[in-house]
């Protein structure tokens, strides 16, 4: 979803690249002053705690601004779903809210409307979260409400009952937008059968799903001893501790085993090209993806900047090549993610149906650079201000914060990698980058998806 959004912002900014490109290029004053020093972000100090029956605290005050945000992980998202019923986490997050055994949905939306904020529930490969972000007078009711919602969800069959119907007519949405079928296919290209390959629900899961499942699965994930709970925003540490024992200290752990931990996937993806036909398309949507290294791994910040080169911002390889001087797409990007056994790269692009085979040509061949081609100094100073500035604004919400560190948790990281990224990615040189890309970039590594007229698709690639 947040690809999503960032690809729709890109889209607008680039409606408007023609008119401003129209003009006569202006050159730039003289007397323009170098580029400050590179400072890393400064991440706030977090303050952790574990409660006695194992549920995990993050906290961070921010004194000034009078809000707090609240996010609670339990792990177990995606690719814990069971083999029959793959997705059922979309739906468990579509319906975590609708009810507790002491408040009915409407009591949740308008308590946490009272206190400035509402929830927000979402699935991903490793976790399901819950979210708030409430006034700092109402941060005890707010959190009331997040912890109730933790621990008593009820999953009404009504609910459930409108909840299946509207994922299967959304589902049906989704599988007419080509980028979708592009990100599902991807997913079972790189991980096959291994959990990370779940990204969404099926049609025949969301007929399966049954309000005892959805309330079965809530109890097998939603646990203490599996969950974090990070604060951000304007409070008092001892007072939030003393709140968090109040509402969640009592919350206790089933017997039955926690979900298990993701094995790292064994499957080496192929160097092929995969088909997705959707017939009468104009474009062809092509997705190159390969697997990356961790977030943990030394690799990590060097392949950031490499993408970052690469395709992930603006002013990149990829952009000036197929965007700026050939043509064949408004919005080339590429991007690398790591889950918690392992990282991915991909590469994505909209084309005309007649440039399909030059834009895979030019993709690869940019691949192969990066591999291969050392960078400018003034390429590597480019990249690396965009990532650590990039990162500097996303960390200015106090839901942002809290977000990421949760995500940190999830992946098994400490909170004070929060503070070392950028610190890491100020530091990378040019050999760092060079082994970086060499060990990930070349095009030999990439498995192709392709979405579009199946025949147009082959003619293009064959030679």
């Amino acid at each position: 979803m947040t690809r999503r959004i960032l690809a729709i912002l890109f889209l607008f900014c680039l409606a408007v690249a023609p008119a401003v490109a129209a003009e006569k290029e202006q050159p730039l004053p003289k007397d323009l002053p170098p580029y400050g020093e590179l400072k890393p972000f400064q991440a706030p100090q977090v303050t952790t705690r574990k409660l006695a029956n194992g549920l995990t605290l993050w906290l961070v005050p921010r004194p000034g601004y009078p809000k707090v945000s609240y996010t609670l992980a339990v792990r177990g998202g995606f690719a814990a779903d069971p083999q029959d019923l793959p997705g059922l986490a979309e739906l468990l997050t579509a319906t975590v809210d609708q009810g507790t055994a002491t408040r009915t949905a409407r009591q949740i939306a308008e308590e946490l409307q009272a206190a400035g904020g509402d929830l927000n529930a979402r699935a991903g490969s490793e976790s399901v979260t819950l979210s708030t972000s409430v006034l700092t007078s109402k941060a005890e009711a707010g959190l009331a409400v997040l912890a109730d919602v933790a621990q008593n969800a009820t999953f009404p069959d009504g609910e459930v009952d409108l909840a299946k119907s509207n994922a299967a007519d959304h589902l049906q949405q989704e599988e007419s937008d080509p980028s979708f079928l592009a990100e599902r296919a991807m997913a079972h290209v790189l991980f096959g059968e291994h959990p990370y390959g779940v990204t969404t629900l099926t049609q025949d899961s969301i007929a399966k799903a049954t309000a005892k499942d959805l309330r079965s699965e809530y109890m097998r994930r939603f646990r203490p001893d599996q969950a974090i709970l990070v604060v951000v925003g304007d409070f008092d540490t001892a007072k939030m501790t003393a709140a968090a024992e109040s509402l969640l200290g009592k919350w206790a752990a089933p017997s039955s085993p926690p979900v298990p931990a993701i094995d790292k996937p064994s499957l080496v993806p192929p160097h092929a090209v995969f088909f997705v036909d959707r017939p009468d398309s104009v474009q062809t949507t092509i997705a190159i993806g390969s697997l990356g290294p961790t977030e943990d791994s030394p690799d990590y910040a060097p392949t950031e900047v490499a993408n970052a080169l690469f395709g992930g911002m603006f002013g990149s390889r990829l952009t000036r090549n197929i965007r700026e001087d050939k043509g064949y797409t408004y919005s080339p990007y590429s991007y690398v993610a790591a889950r918690r056994t392992v990282g991915v790269f991909q590469t994505w692009a909209a084309v005309r149906n007649e440039v399909t085979g030059a834009t895979v040509n030019e993709i690869e061949y940019e691949l192969n650079r990066m591999a291969t081609t050392a960078p400018s100094d003034e390429e590597l100073a480019s990249a690396r201000r965009f990532l650590v500035g990039n990162q500097a604004i996303e960390l200015q919400s106090q839901d942002s914060v809290g977000r990421s560190l949760a995500r940190l948790w999830v992946i098994a990281l400490p909170p004070g990698e929060l503070g070392r990224k950028s610190e890491r990615i100020s530091k990378v040189t040019r050999s760092d980058l060079d082994n970086a890309a060499a060990r990930y970039f070349p095009a030999a590594r990439q498995a192709i998806v392709a979405v579009g007229v199946e025949k147009v698709i082959k003619d293009q690639l064959a030679p």
